[in-house]
């Protein structure tokens, strides 16, 4: 009802820059995006887990593809939560750059070691990289996580 009250109330629609007139139009309500975030994130799960049970049938291409493009849709449906730009922008913050290059870069050498190199040793051990660097991404959004992940390791490892 406010847009159509904002739509009527303006004299010149050309005032408005055609960023905001594609924004406007394509932004989604809060119980859409929770519910395309919900089917993203599960249809990546659901990617991941198919890939890992591949490892049984000593699948190791199919294993490293299925759980990577799951990685990749999980992430991505985040991008319904709080819009593809700003992901992106939080995503290369100073804070968790390094991490996200890393999660990349494991993406990447996890393909290539399945699909080029064929070296399912190679693939299976960037896929545990790759989990590891999407962990560190992830609790990079939560305060202070990162420094008590750092004192629990240091304090395994210091006693």
């Amino acid at each position: 009802m406010d847009k159509l009250k904002k739509a009527l109330s303006r004299d010149n629609d050309e005032e408005e820059g055609i960023v905001t007139q594609i924004s406007d139009a394509s932004t989604l309500s809060f119980a859409t995006r929770l519910k395309c975030f919900a089917a993203c994130f599960c249809i990546g799960i659901v990617l991941s887990i198919i890939g890992t049970i591949l490892l049984f049938f000593q699948n190791w291409t199919g294993f490293a593809i299925l759980y990577t493009i799951g990685n990749v849709v999980g992430l991505c449906s985040t991008c319904f939560l709080m819009g593809p730009l700003k992901q992106i922008k939080k995503m290369f913050q100073e804070t968790r750059l390094i991490a996200t290059i890393l999660v990349f870069v494991m993406m990447a050498l996890t393909l290539c070691a399945a699909l080029w190199w064929h070296i399912p040793i190679l693939a299976i051990i960037f896929c545990i990289l790759q989990f590891l660097a999407l962990t560190w991404y992830a609790i990079s959004y939560i305060p202070f996580a990162r420094d008590a992940v750092k004192k629990c390791f240091e304090g395994c490892i210091g006693s």
